[in-house]
């Protein structure tokens, strides 16, 4: 036996490890390795029975001491000597072990220590999942609200056995091995004691009841996917990527439960002149230089439709405008967006030597005081440099 590795080691922590350092680290460890989650794995077996140990005595302060001061030797009396070693040096696991410990690891696994954990019942009505599908609609769609017809595929109550999976004139029977709980009791024997641990009923398969006559239509689940058209009401101010659920829409429920939702994600067409942020609206409208620099009225479009704007003079490149009330209806139905309008300001191009020079004359008659920026500008330029 000269060959045990050490126990700290073994549980993977320091020497001068606090008590609930060990007891958490023992826990995680006996998770990773306890044979009813690693069955038939002969090294994970081995494995337990190492962390078991080395619990055993770095739990219990006394022995603790001697095993830091003698090492397997000082908790072993058989270590080293060619006796039958493994457990028979500990007394039989009662110093330093609280049963509870056990408790606390395996609940989370078999719904309670001991078999008396709460049980659901197998048989119980459960909502049926929920189904997920995705919808292009229009820009104008998404601002205004619309109505589609969409298809689902989902599962419905098989119409043949109702849903109980059995012939017609027959019924499922109640599972003799789990007595229709879909859970059995199994006893094991280990180091530390008989565990108690529930398992699901493999003769059922959780299920709680046997069916030895099947429905032919659908196989004895109960269910049968099919393919529905349904209409459904798109609100207006939905925006892309947002999901509208459908109650109900969904997959059937299970031993008489509620039908699942039909979750719908919506996705928005790009629009070739409105962008959207939020319930704003932004676009932009081009204006030439003449109607930018004396003012003119211009066609707007807007989601209601096209309005009349008046483009002040002087009106400089990029100038935004802000029509309220002209966005994109909020979900809840209070009060709108608004739509903002950038006008934009073409330079003309490919001009002929007529109108070059024409151009060249009217900017010549220009002075300082019809440009807003200009004088400033340059002004500032004159500081700079004389510095």
């Amino acid at each position: 036996m000269a060959d045990k590795r050490d126990y700290y080691e073994v549980l993977g922590i320091n020497k001068g490890a606090s008590d609930d350092e060990i007891k958490k680290a023992y826990r995680k460890m006996a998770k990773k390795y306890h044979p009813d989650l690693n069955p038939g794995d002969k090294e994970a077996e081995k494995n337990f029975k190492e962390v078991s140990e080395a619990y055993e005595v770095l739990s219990d302060s006394q022995k603790r001491a001697r095993y830091d001061q003698f090492g397997h030797a000082g908790v072993d009396p058989n270590y080293g000597a060619g006796g039958a070693g493994g457990f028979g040096g500990f007394g039989g696991f009662g110093g330093g072990f609280d049963g509870s410990d056990l408790g606390d690891i395996f609940e989370s696994f078999f719904g309670g220590f001991g078999g008396g954990g709460r049980r659901s019942n197998p048989n119980a009505p459960r909502q049926g999942s929920d189904v997920h599908l995705s919808l292009t609609i229009d820009f104008l769609e998404a601002c205004k609200g619309t109505k589609k017809t969409i298809k689902i595929n989902r599962q419905e109550t098989c119409p043949e056995c109702h849903g109980s999976g059995c012939e017609k004139g027959h019924n499922p029977q109640t599972c003799p091995e789990c007595n229709g709980t879909g859970t059995v009791v199994v006893n094991q024997r280990t180091p530390l004691g008989t565990i108690r641990t529930q398992r699901q009923c493999s003769k059922c398969g959780g299920k709680g009841k046997i069916i030895n006559n099947p429905c032919k239509k659908c196989n004895s689940s109960g269910r049968v996917n099919v393919t529905k058209e349904i209409e459904i009401n798109i609100p207006a101010g939905i925006d892309n990527g947002q999901t509208l659920s459908v109650r109900g829409q969904g997959n059937c429920g299970i031993n008489g439960g509620p039908a699942g939702d039909a979750n719908v994600e919506i996705r928005v067409r790009p629009d070739s002149l409105f962008k959207r942020d939020g319930y704003n609206i932004y676009c932009e409208v081009p204006i030439t230089y003449y109607q930018a620099t004396l003012g003119c009225e211009v066609v707007v479009p807007t989601i209601d439709g096209k309005v009349q704007y008046n483009v002040a003079a002087g009106t400089q490149p990029n100038t935004k405008v802000r029509l309220r009330g002209k966005g994109v209806q909020m979900l809840n139905g209070r009060g709108r967006g608004d739509q903002y309008v950038t006008m934009i300001v073409e330079v003309p191009t490919n001009l002929d030597k007529h109108q070059q020079k024409l151009l060249k004359e009217f900017e010549e008659s220009l002075s300082d005081k019809n440009y807003q920026k200009r004088k400033g500008f340059f002004d500032k330029i004159k500081d700079f440099f004389e510095k």
